[in-house]
């Protein structure tokens, strides 16, 4: 009789879990700002906008930018340091234009409403604090990498640090690539 062999089934970092709970936790959060909005928006009393072009442009970035990333982790995992330390660097200067090109989206979106009272722009900028908080805290999880990246020599080949913070960064992108085709798809 031949015995079976049984697989274990492969079990999930915890602190990846915790980012995907935390990730599930964020859809809903933006998927209740987004409904809200186009809820508001059907009765009336809104004001149209006009995409800036900075999100034409910050679209792209943080696409390339989570390109780097995905190039960071591989090749950490493959043990090219030297490329490895690259793209994590490239990588934060793309999240820090990211940002700049973020802010000089919204400081525009904002100028087309003359700073009046209407709840169009209290919905947007509900949405805009609670985004840029999520971009802060995928800044400070890259600048982090960086640091560490930087600061020591790497003797064990753990890549869990550097995969939850790429998961945060690759979920970042597509929360702005929602965000952006929203936008557009309701101005």
């Amino acid at each position: 009789m031949q015995q079976e062999i049984q697989k274990e089934p492969k079990k999930i970092h915890p602190q990846k879990f915790a980012m995907w709970i935390a990730i599930g936790s964020i859809i809903m959060m933006f998927g209740g700002f987004t409904s809200g909005f186009i809820v508001r928006k059907s009765q009336g009393n809104w004001l149209h906008y006009k995409i800036p072009v900075e999100f034409i442009i910050s679209t792209i970035v943080v696409i390339l930018s989570s390109v780097t990333m995905h190039l960071a982790v591989k090749s950490f995992k493959s043990r090219k340091m030297t490329f490895h330390k690259n793209m994590v660097t490239l990588t934060l200067l793309l999240g820090l234009a990211f940002v700049v090109l973020q802010f000089l989206g919204f400081k525009d979106l904002y100028a087309q409403f003359a700073w009046n009272n209407n709840v169009s722009l209290q919905f947007i900028t509900v949405i805009v604090l609670v985004h840029a908080l999520h971009i802060a805290g995928g800044m400070v999880a890259l600048i982090i990498l960086f640091l560490r990246t930087f600061a020591r020599r790497v003797k064990v080949y753990s890549a869990t640090g550097i995969e939850i913070v790429a998961l945060y960064w690759h979920f970042v992108d597509i929360l702005w690539l929602y965000l952006f085709v929203f936008f557009l798809l309701n101005q």
